[in-house]
C-alpha cells in the first residue's frame, strides 16, 4: 500500500465538514479489522483508510495547520501502513482498572516474543516496533507487523484454512480464530500487493 500523500489530507475546516461521515465509515471498517485475543488484548489491523483517519484526528486534536508539522505527522503515521507481503496492526492492551495498569503491563513484559499468526500450520511471528518495551516497562499500545512468505500469503488469501492469532506468554495465553469477515478484509490487503 502506498503512503498517504500530503494532498490526501484535508485541511481542518474541510475535515470538520467531512468528519462525521468519515468517522462512521472508519468505525464500520474497523469492525472488520479488529480482533480480540483473550479478554484484554485487541489488534486493529491498519490500512490506508485507518491511517488517514488517525492522521486527520491528530491534526484536528492538536490544531496542526503548519505544512512542515503535517508532513511530520505523515512521516510518523505512514509507518503504520503495511508493506507488500505483510499485515500491520496496532495492538492495544486494555486494562480498565486504574490501579492495575502498571502491574498488569509489567506482568506482560516479553509479550513481543509471544505473538504469532498461524496459517494452516505455517507460523508468522509478530515483529514489534522497537522502543515500546524495556526490561521494566511496557507500553499499552504496540505496533506489530506480520511478514508473510509466498506460501503463507497464498494460503491466507485462498481463505480455505483457519487462521489463528495466538498469544503464548506465561501471564497471558489466548487464541482467536479470525472470522470470515476479518479474514476476507485482511486477505484483500495481502492480495492488493499483486
Amino acid at each position: 500500500m502506498k503512503p498517504i500523500a500530503l494532498d490526501e489530507v484535508a485541511g481542518l475546516d474541510r475535515y470538520e465538514r467531512e468528519r462525521d461521515a468519515f468517522r462512521r465509515q472508519i468505525i464500520e471498517l474497523k469492525k472488520r479489522r479488529r480482533v480480540s485475543v483473550g479478554d484484554a488484548i485487541t489488534f486493529v489491523f491498519e490500512n490506508r483508510d485507518t491511517v488517514r483517519f488517525q492522521i486527520q484526528e491528530m491534526l484536528r486534536a492538536e490544531h496542526i495547520t503548519d505544512l512542515d508539522k503535517v508532513r511530520c505527522e505523515l512521516d510518523c503515521y505512514n509507518q503504520l501502513i503495511p508493506n507488500p507481503g505483510e499485515l500491520s496492526s496496532t495492538m492495544l492492551i486494555e486494562i480498565t482498572e486504574q490501579d492495575q495498569i502498571r502491574p498488569r503491563l509489567v506482568s506482560l513484559i516479553g509479550i513481543d516474543r509471544a505473538v504469532r499468526l498461524e496459517v494452516d500450520g505455517l507460523v508468522i511471528p509478530a515483529e514489534f516496533e522497537a522502543g515500546r518495551s524495556t526490561e521494566d516497562n511496557l507500553s499499552a499500545v504496540q505496533y506489530v507487523r506480520f511478514h508473510f512468505d509466498g506460501a503463507a500469503r497464498g494460503r491466507f488469501i485462498a481463505g480455505d484454512v483457519p487462521i489463528r492469532l495466538i498469544i503464548d506468554h506465561p501471564n497471558y495465553r489466548a487464541t482467536t480464530v479470525l472470522d470470515d469477515a476479518v479474514r476476507a478484509e485482511l486477505a484483500a490487503d495481502l492480495a492488493s500487493d499483486d
